[in-house]
């Protein structure tokens, strides 16, 4: 011994697996990242030809389309680009109904991109209304708005929103604007009817329902945005569908990212053929609702409470749980990370500090999320935040009831 101070790590050792309760990227099976361990090889080698071919059928299944499905090496940002570069032209109006964090980045986006955007606001914690598109829509007469862009399951703030009814919503006052639904946090996790809703171009990402790594999205495009695409005039390359459709796998301008082809293989597997997708979609359900009942049971004695304050409108991907006024969202999740090793999501914009998030999508079960719950449920009690306890026992119980 030299005397000298040791070194400190950043943060206490916790032992033990970390508890990945984060609303994306998500936990991945092991089964999934043993399928992605592949020595390298020629994307057009037939071998690998049959596993794309199979993983694009396997995921219109989960689309519930018989669409054209473009693949690219990005994240769903990627995705979100491709579909408006591909569809649209300099100066077109698109209409996004504010969900949260990622309606208004979207809107972000299509302002840099060259676009006019009209969004129907909202609140947060109510959602979108969707008479309030309709009027939007009906307003224009003179079919202006060229898109609908809107995001099926708002991580940020725990809410969806039915994209079904804004299909109606337009059919009601028959508006041809394109219908574009963002479902990187939603498909997988509940239902998504691509060709029975009427959506043109579908965003969707790898890291979330599907259970891969990130690092490829897509859209799917049915054949009125296959036409807007033949119209556009907006300049694009790496995202061009044109350019692709040229190709045998009609995606990727560029190399192929084979290995993550062999994981969404072994995803689809597990999805369609050992849980079924009817299956799913209930465990999710099943997950979100026991994390809701715990939630709601915490906000007794002012304790944290669901930031939706719609129960037609609660995401059965992600749980948003706002804090106490006075306490800090990101110091309960720092309490829990650090001493019980449990990684929580924290809040996006203007909701940074004032919400954590439990993600409820993927790769879980009861026990994987009762042991997040306990673990938040022990932080908010070593962080002075008050709350009603035995919060874990009653999400408990709802899965006792519904197992």
């Amino acid at each position: 011994m030299d005397g000298s101070t040791p070194h400190k790590p950043a943060r206490p050792t916790a032992r033990g697996r970390l508890f990945f309760a984060n609303p994306g990227p998500t936990n991945i099976p092991d089964s999934v990242l043993l399928a992605t361990a592949r020595a390298s090889m020629d994307f057009n080698d037939p071998n690998f030809l049959a596993v794309y071919d199979a993983c694009v059928a396997g995921l219109k299944k989960v689309l519930k389309t018989e669409q054209h499905i473009f693949f690219y090496t990005a994240s769903g940002h990627g995705a979100w680009e491709a579909s408006l570069v591909n569809t649209l032209s300099p100066g077109d109006l698109v209409l996004i109904p504010e969900t949260g964090y990622f309606s208004d980045s979207w809107a972000k986006m299509c302002g840099t991109l060259g676009f006019e955007v009209q969004m129907v606001a909202a609140d947060w914690r109510r959602g979108c209304d969707i008479a309030a598109i309709e009027a939007a829509l009906a307003a224009d007469t003179q079919h202006r708005i060229k898109a609908v862009c809107a995001v099926h399951n708002e991580t940020a703030a725990g809410t969806r929103l039915p994209i079904e009814q804004i299909r109606a919503a337009m059919d009601r006052v028959n508006h041809p604007a394109l219908l574009m639904a963002d479902t990187i946090s939603s498909l997988g996790s509940y239902d998504f009817r691509m060709d029975e809703w009427g959506v043109d171009v579908c965003v969707g990402g790898s890291q979330k329902g599907l259970m891969l790594p990130t690092g490829f999205s897509f859209n799917g495009a049915s054949e009125k945005a296959l036409a807007a695409h033949r119209a556009s005039t907006h300049p694009r390359h790496y995202f061009d569908w044109t350019e692709m459709l040229g190709r045998r796998h009609k995606s990727f301008v560029g190399t192929v990212p084979i290995t993550l082809f062999y994981g969404l293989q072994e995803s689809l597997r597990l999805m369609l053929e050992e849980e079924g997708l009817e299956n799913v979609f209930a465990r999710h359900a099943r997950l979100a609702a026991g994390v809701r009942a715990a939630v709601q049971h915490w906000s007794g004695n002012n304790g944290p409470q669901l930031f939706c304050q719609n129960p037609e409108r609660w995401s059965d991907s992600v749980t948003a749980i706002l804090m106490p006024e006075g306490h800090n969202a990101d110091d309960l999740r720092r309490v829990a990370l650090e001493r019980f090793n449990v990684s929580l999501g924290g809040g996006l914009g203007k909701l940074g500090g004032r919400v954590f998030r439990i993600g409820h999508l993927g790769d879980l079960n009861e026990p994987m999320v009762i042991g997040a719950l306990g673990a938040v449920e022990m932080a908010m009690e070593i962080a002075g935040v008050p709350h009603a306890k035995g919060g874990v026992q009653v999400a408990l119980e709802v899965y006792a009831k519904s197992a």
